[in-house]
């Protein structure tokens, strides 16, 4: 009787749990992997297009060059490059490599720098 009684939660308020680094960054790695995939078809419309003909190339090449549209390809250089990197990170620990709790955290803030670090020398080469 008594344990048909135990106060349950009602529901679970996302905003209020607090995941390690870890868990942050395989989240991050599936929300990545969403946003490439929808990125994917605009992508290749725009390289379809730059194929046509050199007119249409420059045309792409200049609209890419506006600030908005860098800022754009920067946002999915970083979302591919923690894709990739958690990507690494989670096939390591599915060969046993690294589980251990501080190995997964640093695991994790590599993933995390090396895709920051990077993100960013491709943004300073951009501009």
């Amino acid at each position: 009787m008594a344990a048909q009684h135990k106060k349950r939660p009602v529901y679970l308020n996302l905003l209020q749990i607090r995941l390690p680094l870890p868990g942050m960054v395989s989240i991050l790695h599936r929300l990545s992997g969403i946003l490439l995939f929808l990125a994917l078809p605009p992508l290749l419309a725009l390289f379809q297009a730059s194929l046509g003909s050199a007119e249409q190339f420059g045309e792409i090449r200049a609209s890419l060059g506006q600030p908005f549209f860098k800022l754009l390809l920067l946002a999915l250089l970083w979302a591919y490059l923690i894709h990739f990197f958690a990507g690494l990170r989670h096939l390591a620990l599915d060969l046993h490599w690294g589980t251990r709790l501080a190995n997964a955290r640093r695991s994790a803030v590599l993933a995390l720098a090396l895709a920051l670090v990077l993100t960013l020398a491709a943004g300073v080469a951009l501009w």
